[in-house]
């Protein structure tokens, strides 16, 4: 599209007339000198670009755009799965969110160095049906951050950092990914994650690493308001287990990556095997989502030298964690409530400080 723009910007310097038909009102912007629209047969315009332009612009505009937090939660979020031309647009919005709002799809094709195309497929990604609705959402987004309500952006942790500043840095960046998970988790996913684990015969959870901690969180608060949960670490087990899963059984996998071999293979095995099947990943798009049926997404800080994927990973996840839990406690509520009173008797003889045998 670009060389047959520059094409005719060539013809026309040379003094010939290019008569050029289109639908596409952008491109005629950046491309012609004079604009004849037609409309049902009629002559609705014959004038200058300009003079157009002016006669429908308005002084004042009503916008109404997607939640501009979860813009920048899914910039932050998706950025590291894309192509790294992709990865240059998004930077550029997540950077300059009121700079990439007044250029056109051409102009932050050629301020990032890639294509209309992948400005497209970028927004797309994203989550909006084409770059009008992203530059909207940018100037939300802009419009929040001009007002101090802009989400705290922190340096890497360096080696020589004294222990207070390492303490402020840490706080933010989880902060600032537990506010990113809340933005971009899709509540109706949630929902129906949690009506899933309500009702189910028997839940498998299945985690290596830190997810496998994470993993171990959620089976402990639902043992405890009675239902039948475990946690499988070992590969093996896991799949072992998951062949004797079936319809009305939830099979729920952690992985940050979306790829780790370990925990989608028994989360397959207990698709195939018609369990219902929950993903917990920060990469929606990632092998794991081709066999759940329900994807919560989660955030994550920016990873550093210091801080790993699987530290910053787990802030998040255990949030996500948190989310089912209580879901999950409020729809079973008669049943959960006596059960985690009952166990709190269980223990308590444990935390009784006075001294002597029990």
């Amino acid at each position: 599209m670009r060389w047959v723009r520059g094409l005719f910007r060539r013809l026309a310097a040379e003094g010939r007339t290019v008569l050029v038909s289109s639908h596409l009102m952008s491109e005629m912007e950046n491309t012609a000198d004079r604009l004849v629209v037609i409309g049902r047969g009629e002559l609705i315009a014959d004038e200058t670009v300009a003079e157009f332009a002016a006669r429908g612009t308005r002084a004042d505009v009503a916008v109404r755009t997607p939640d501009p937090a979860a813009l920048a939660a899914k910039v932050r979020t998706l950025a590291p799965s894309m192509t790294r031309s992709m990865q240059r647009v998004a930077e550029a919005v997540a950077g300059d969110p009121a700079g990439c709002a007044a250029l056109t799809v051409t102009g932050l094709a050629e301020r990032t160095g890639t294509s209309e195309a992948t400005v497209v497929r970028t927004s797309r990604l994203l989550g909006y049906p084409g770059y009008r609705d992203l530059r909207l959402a940018l100037a939300a987004l802009a419009a929040q951050q001009a007002a101090g309500r802009a989400p705290a952006v922190t340096a890497d942790i360096a080696v020589d950092d004294p222990i207070a500043d390492v303490v402020t840095k840490l706080a933010q960046e989880e902060q600032q990914c537990l506010a990113d998970t809340a933005a971009g988790l899709d509540t109706s996913q949630l929902e129906a994650a949690v009506a899933a684990l309500s009702t189910a015969r028997r839940i498998d959870v299945y985690g290596v690493g830190a997810s496998s901690l994470v993993g171990q969180d959620l089976v402990q608060k639902l043992l405890r308001i009675g239902l039948i949960a475990h946690a499988h670490a070992d590969p093996h087990l896991a799949v072992t287990n998951a062949v004797q899963l079936h319809s009305g059984d939830v099979a729920l996998a952690i992985t940050h990556s979306g790829r780790t071999t370990d925990v989608i293979e028994p989360l397959r095995v207990a698709f195939e095997h018609g369990a219902t099947t929950v993903a917990i990943t920060g990469r929606p798009d990632g092998e794991v989502a081709q066999y759940a049926d329900f994807v919560l997404t989660t955030s994550t800080a920016r990873e550093s030298e210091l801080r790993p994927a699987a530290m910053s990973s787990r802030t998040s996840q255990l949030l996500v964690v948190d989310c089912l839990f209580i879901g999950v406690a409020q729809r079973t509520y008669e049943a959960a409530a006596p059960a985690l009173a009952a166990s709190y008797e269980a223990l308590a003889h444990r935390h009784d400080p006075r001294p002597g045998p029990r």
